[in-house]
């Protein structure tokens, strides 16, 4: 055998909180998941932002902005967050809830923890901003946060039996995880860039960097801010050609700057 000396190394725990990340991981390989990236003009609703932030003092989140687009959307294209249950049976959620990954302060520290916004169909950008101001201000002791400390203590064997019993019924994914996922790698870098996530949702958009390039408007070149996005859905619940449309439609409220 052969000896050798351990090089100078740190070593730490394994967070527990990063336990569903894995798990969330090895289920997301098991989907037909068909992903789509696209460029989104983001210019004039970045501008209405900072416009209302000169006029009011207060900033609005664009992420909450992307949310009220997504739930506009999701309102007239409701399949696209559609579940299958056990008996073979597709279930079409009236209310849009949305699973979206919040930075998070946790002693002194900076954490993502998972926040779920309800109804989001049926709210404004300033009502889901402030939504998601209140959860970073109280996220620990938020419904979300007391879930995850008890469930990452479970072993492994239990926490997949649970996943297993979970994901045969839409209406605990509804209540458990959302309708839909949203994360946003763009908070955390500049310039364009894309994620490719494994999705456990029918339906995931991932916010990618916003890229500054030229443009065409009205015929015209211009210098535009694109945001990259990519969304991804179960290709087992939706088409091709529906997806399309859902994301066009998206696409035009988040560009036409729609709720500022």
């Amino acid at each position: 055998m052969i000896a050798f000396k351990s090089a100078p190394h740190q070593q730490i725990p394994y967070p527990r909180m990063r336990l569903p990340m894995v798990d969330g991981g090895r289920m997301g390989r098991r989907k037909h998941t068909v992903h789509g990236l696209l460029e989104v003009d983001v210019t004039e609703a970045r501008q209405r932002l900072r416009n209302h932030q000169a006029q009011t003092g207060a900033a609005l989140s664009f992420t909450a902005f992307i949310l009220a687009c997504l739930g506009q959307a999701l309102n007239a294209h409701r399949a696209m967050h559609a579940y299958r249950n056990w008996r073979n049976q597709l279930i079409i959620f009236d209310e849009v809830d949305v699973n979206t990954l919040v930075e998070v302060e946790v002693a002194g520290r900076r954490s993502i923890r998972p926040a779920i916004l309800r109804a989001v169909n049926t709210k404004s950008v300033a009502m889901l901003h402030h939504e998601l101001r209140n959860f970073q201000g109280s996220a620990e002791q938020s419904h979300e946060a007391q879930f995850l400390r008890r469930f990452v203590r479970l072993p492994g064997v239990v926490r997949r039996i649970f996943y297993a019993v979970l994901f045969s019924n839409p209406h605990l994914i509804k209540h458990y995880f959302g309708t839909v996922a949203l994360s946003s790698l763009g908070m955390f870098g500049n310039g364009g860039f894309w994620g490719l996530p494994v999705p456990n949702h029918t339906l995931q958009f991932t916010l990618g960097g916003i890229a500054t390039k030229p443009g065409v408007v009205a015929g015209q070149i211009a210098i535009r801010e694109y945001l990259s996005v990519t969304v991804s859905f179960d290709h087992d619940i939706v088409d091709g050609a529906p997806a399309t449309r859902f994301v066009e439609h998206w696409k035009q409220l988040v560009e036409a700057g729609t709720g500022l």
